[in-house]
């Protein structure tokens, strides 16, 4: 077996204590952060593998992040593993030790990898298309939280210190503004005046949770619909991507869900026409999400669902412009004005939420209260 990838992929399996033998390695998908490879394995009888090389200029401290999914990983076994009808080794990510016992590998360059095992037969989705695939999103989200209710937040480490506290990250994007480094700012003015008219309002999840009104609890934050897998019949089965799972508030998971799950366009669509928001995938998200997560949410952070629809559009414009501006350095990009692309497409999905947020906040309710 040979490889064309920079790294000694080949060597870096073989730390891993894993079942089988492996026949071949080749890229599977690309995220904005790390790198993944397919492992499979020659063995019919034994599971395939996800390699992944973990992006330490994102992550600071990766055995506290890898500390954080095996905790939650083995709380979500045991919780499930009670239940009629669950299958763990479908329903949760499993990662693999190496041969020192770790669930980590940092080779001589210092670069992280670990190893997870491959759940088959399942899709995820970057647009969604159906009302059934909405719906059991938001059941995927609203129980992976319902699951996690019970479990201490303290035992985890935030692994991307106030990754979603927006005062954080306009503070940043004023210092690049400051900055300028790549004298980008005077191309973008726009979409600066834009950000700056709504960053008051935009701080509202904190001040509600400054006031106590909000209580943190486990959550995801990064709940990219393509974080869902589905099965064969659409059927929500696992959440994955679980390096930035930590302390934080409801309205976050649910608002990048939102983001990414009713929106009629790819997250960096050219065509800002082709821009907008699917109702009944909201109506059939939101559905979903309360059915499975009412058994603990309170009023309060009912009411805070529609304000983070609105904030994680406006997040995430203001950080993929912040990248932008200070040269690219954090999300990979395809083109150099990539990030002023998403920008842009971010911020005409906000515009859209904003129009419809009447019918929207009216549909959580009903939601809430059947």
């Amino acid at each position: 077996m040979s490889t064309n990838f920079k790294h000694d992929i080949t060597a870096i399996v073989s730390q891993f204590c894993l079942e089988g033998k492996i026949s071949a390695i080749e890229p599977y998908i690309s995220g904005h952060i790390n790198d993944t490879f397919l492992v499979r394995n020659e063995d019919p009888n034994c599971v395939d593998y996800l390699l992944q090389r973990i992006n330490g200029n994102v992550f600071k401290d990766i055995p506290a992040m890898i500390a954080n999914i095996q905790q939650v990983t083995s709380h979500l076994r045991k919780k499930l593993a009670g239940q009629p009808g669950s299958d763990v080794t479908k329903e949760v990510l499993y990662l693999n030790k190496t041969r020192d016992g770790l669930y980590y590998y940092k080779d001589n360059s210092g670069n992280y990898w670990r190893i997870y095992n491959y759940i088959k037969d399942t899709n995820s989705y970057n647009i969604v298309t159906t009302e059934q695939q909405a719906y059991q999103g938001g059941l995927a989200f609203g129980r992976f939280q319902a699951l996690l209710s019970d479990l201490d937040i303290n035992l985890l480490t935030d692994t991307i210190p106030d990754f979603h506290n927006i005062e954080k990250r306009l503070e940043s994007f004023r210092k690049a503004l400051l900055a300028d480094p790549k004298n980008r700012v005077k191309e973008v003015t726009a979409e600066i005046d834009f950000i700056n008219q709504r960053a008051d309002k935009m701080c509202a999840i904190l001040r509600l949770g400054e006031e106590g009104k909000l209580p943190k609890r486990i959550t995801h934050n990064d709940t990219k619909f393509n974080n869902v897998l589905l099965n064969k019949n659409d059927e929500a089965q696992c959440v994955v991507d679980l390096d930035t799972v930590m302390a934080g508030y409801v309205a976050y998971d649910f608002g990048d869900a939102i983001r990414t799950s009713v929106n009629t366009a790819v997250e960096d669509e050219k065509d800002l026409d082709k821009i907008d928001v699917n109702i009944p995938l909201f109506a059939a998200f939101t559905k979903g999400y309360l059915a499975e997560s009412k058994i603990f949410i309170t009023p309060d952070e009912v009411n805070s669902l529609f304000l983070g629809a609105l904030l994680l559009p406006y997040m995430q414009a203001v950080r993929f412009l912040t990248d932008y501006i200070e040269g690219d350095h954090y999300f990979k990009i395809d083109f150099p004005e990539h990030n002023l692309q998403r920008t842009k497409a971010q911020l005409k999905l906000l515009l859209r939420l904003e129009k419809h947020s009447e019918e929207l906040q009216a549909l959580i309710i009903t939601a809430a209260s059947s």
